[in-house]
């Protein structure tokens, strides 16, 4: 028996025994998102099929004095997706593709429908998708509302891939919004959290799929800045970056590799643009990972384990829809006392390396169970109101593993505010999708236009119809 084949044995005991010894970990009445904090009983859930029926979805809550919040996949942490005593609309059923027109390069569907759905709806066609996140499964309009960001480090983020879409209020009215057309809601209701009214459906600008060879480099994080600028937005060939740093007690935040792809033109996409339906490695990565969260011998096995498999792919060939075609259930974690709960930070680039030295100070002064971190490249686009890239930034993408106990969760709270001191000491910002652990005035400090975010709010939802703990945790009730 190989050294490898012990480990997977290993990794595989410890997911039966999370499995099994799994005790329900909250009550089956009540709602609550993937972070299993804060449940709370909903009026209901209502699964949106048809557009007169979220209409007079609407007109329900309004005349019962109800409130709306509004659902896709659910993997935001925040308590976006759900309030008390509310009508949950689960958008998951209203996902039919309205429009397609492959000579403009745009399609329309309706805010349910996945990032998949489309891939397979236009990869025949030649096409894909301009900028998504990093996995296909969420749905469009949960990515539009929560204004994601991905791999792409050409198009900029999925805001600017958005022509239009039109938004059902909380009066009742359809209105068609655009950079012309009801512009003044455009930069809120994207990136919005569903606080303005329900996304109906979306156009978006496609882009030619295109070949791609994978090219694996090994790099660190004191030089990483620089190699980004000079090898990868600096080579116009590579469309897409990625970079993973160790979380490995033997090379904690300092080794990195970076993951690029670059146009490779000498061969034809025809008869290599098949997509793919499964990931190569997923069952033995997350067999892994669950010795990643246990130990720190654990920690440095999954580290080496993701070399050899960078290693292989180096030199792969992958077409732009299936690089952009991870379809794993990247966070399944079974356990009712404990949960991987994301937090993301944003940091200019030049900014990067000092950042990822107090981080990792805080990080062993605070005891953190730091599992896993991936880099992207945000470029500075501040259209949204909520912008987290008002300069070139880089995002560290951070899973932590913690008990989900009161005191477990204020001693990550804790920990959470003292890194995201040092992120605005550094001129960065935070991600607002997970859990509310930065305080207010962290809030307002990283978001300096939340002050006309709440206006506009006021002012287009006066009764507060749609609602949501985004909105409870930094507006407040008062309001």
């Amino acid at each position: 028996m190989t050294k490898w084949v012990a480990l997977l044995l290993l990794a595989a005991l410890c997911l039966l025994n999370y499995t099994y010894n799994d005790t329900p970990g909250q009550d089956p009445y009540l709602i609550t998102d993937y972070s299993r904090l804060h449940p709370v009983k909903v009026e209901r859930v209502a699964s949106g099929h048809e557009e007169e029926q979220l209409r007079e979805l609407v007109k329900e809550a309004r005349d019962k004095g109800l409130t709306i919040s509004i659902a896709g996949q659910r993997h935001s942490q925040g308590g976006h997706t759900y309030y008390k005593d509310g009508i949950v609309a689960d958008m998951t059923s209203y996902n039919r593709v309205l429009e397609f027109d492959p000579k403009r390069r745009t399609i329309r569907v309706q805010a349910g429908a996945t990032w998949k759905a489309v891939q397979d709806y236009v990869n025949p066609y030649g096409l894909a998708v301009k900028v998504m996140q990093s996995q296909n499964m969420f749905t469009i309009g949960g990515s539009i509302s929560v204004n994601a960001h991905g791999r792409d480090i050409r198009n900029g983020s999925p805001i600017k891939t958005v022509e239009s879409f039109r938004l059902l209020k909380a009066d009742g009215q359809i209105v068609n919004v655009s950079r012309t057309e009801h512009a003044d809601l455009f930069p809120y209701v994207i990136g919005g959290y569903g606080l303005f009214g329900i996304i109906l459906d979306i156009t978006l600008t496609l882009t030619e799929n295109e070949m791609y060879r994978m090219a694996i480099e090994r790099t660190d994080v004191d030089r990483y800045s620089e190699y980004f600028r000079d090898q990868v937005l600096g080579n116009p060939d590579v469309k897409m970056h990625i970079a993973r740093i160790s979380v490995a007690p033997d090379s904690f935040l300092t080794d990195m590799y970076a993951i690029n792809y670059a146009e490779e033109q000498s061969v034809p996409l025809q008869g290599h643009d098949k997509l793919k339906t499964r990931e190569f490695g997923v069952t033995a990565a997350k067999l892994m990972f669950n010795l990643n969260r246990t130990s720190d011998w654990g920690k440095n096995a999954f580290w080496r384990m993701q070399e050899r498999f960078f290693a292989m792919q180096d030199g792969t060939r992958i077409t732009r829809n299936n690089a952009m075609r991870s379809e794993s259930a990247f966070m399944e974690f079974h356990d009712a006392s404990s949960n991987d709960l994301l937090q993301e930070y944003f940091v200019p680039v030049d900014q990067f390396a000092s950042f990822v030295s107090e981080f990792r100070d805080v990080l062993h002064e605070e005891e953190l169970n730091l599992l896993n971190i991936t880099v992207r490249y945000v470029e500075r686009d501040e259209e949204a109101a909520l912008s987290y890239a008002r300069s070139d930034m880089f995002a560290l993408v951070c899973l932590f593993h913690a008990p989900l106990s009161d005191k477990g969760q204020e001693r990550l709270q804790a920990g959470i505010r003292k890194v995201v001191d040092r992120v605005l000491a550094h001129q960065g910002t935070y991600y607002l999708p997970y859990a509310a652990y930065p305080s207010v005035e962290q809030f307002q400090a990283a978001y300096p236009g939340q002050a006309s975010f709440f206006a506009k709010k006021d002012q287009i939802d006066p009764e507060h119809r749609f609602m949501n703990y985004f909105y409870m945790d930094y507006r407040g009730e008062g309001h």
